[in-house]
């Protein structure tokens, strides 16, 4: 599929449509475009922008914040081959949970979330332990830093990896989630698949994108994780986005087939990177 051919819209704010373009010096790195750097928050403003929300108002963002829960566990069982008394940071951390999930079990854990309803929330969760500008990152140096389905968002994505990267101990470790658009439920949505979310995502990544990427700033890919669910929930918004009819049942046809379809050739619907800071 030629992906920067594709018109997608803007299906939850403004119906507006963009397409991808190619970036001129990294290959398979995707980037929405007119990006509408003026007004980017304008397309956050939506009771259905789930991640900023604090409570559920549909079955679909119940059943997100069912996958977000059992998601928690197993990013910290992930998380915990490389933790003991580290000091965390979770950049983008939406409204706190996973902040708040670290802090129970008592690790050093702390947020940046720089969107203004997103923090506030965050912050009656977790007080004193969320921030909301970049000062705190570069006065600290974390052992960890994760990034949950954010890198995709950051404007200026360059300058945000190096500034991520300057934040990290020697040898510390990030650990990033985005989805991958060489996904088979990618394919097969097309314009619909919900996980271009665009403007929202502004940048697109395959697992070769994502190698060049970090590798630029010295950084090494150790290890890449499915995340099961999103095939599952990322189909279940693309069919909603369709007009299909026989929603839930297409959707767990067409996840559960992206994932047998990924055990093979390893492009999940979304993935986790595991990423080593070499000095």
């Amino acid at each position: 599929m030629e992906h920067h051919n594709l018109k997608l819209k803007d299906f939850l704010v403004s119906q507006e449509e963009f397409s991808l373009k190619p970036h001129s010096k990294i290959d398979g790195l995707l980037q929405t475009h007119p990006i509408p750097i003026q007004n980017l928050d304008a397309y956050y403003a939506s009771d259905d922008y789930i991640s900023h929300s604090k409570q559920a108002q549909s079955a679909i963002d119940n059943i997100y914040y069912l996958v977000r829960n059992y998601n928690l566990k197993l990013k910290f069982k992930l998380l915990q081959k490389h933790i003991s008394g580290e000091k965390i940071l979770d950049f983008g951390c939406g409204t706190g949970d996973f902040v708040k999930y670290l802090h129970q079990k008592n690790l050093d854990s702390y947020g940046y979330e720089p969107n203004p309803q997103a923090y506030e929330i965050a912050q009656q969760k977790v007080p004193n332990q969320i921030f909301s500008t970049l000062e705190f990152l570069e006065q600290h140096r974390f052992d960890v830093i994760t990034l949950w389905h954010v890198l995709e968002h950051i404007p200026d994505l360059f300058q945000k990896i190096d500034l991520i990267q300057n934040s990290l101990q020697p040898k510390g470790k990030l650990f990033i989630a985005v989805p991958n658009y060489e996904s088979f439920d990618a394919q097969y949505y097309g314009e619909y698949w919900a996980a271009y979310d665009v403007p929202r995502h502004l940048w697109h990544f395959n697992q070769k994108a994502m190698k060049l990427v970090f590798n630029q700033f010295g950084m090494i890919i150790e290890n890449t994780y499915p995340m099961y669910f999103d095939a599952y929930y990322v189909s279940l918004l693309s069919e909603k986005y369709s007009g299909s009819s026989a929603r839930i049942l297409k959707a767990l046809t067409i996840g559960s087939i992206s994932n047998l379809k990924a055990i093979q050739n390893g492009q999940f619907s979304s993935l986790i990177y595991q990423i080593r800071r070499e000095n």
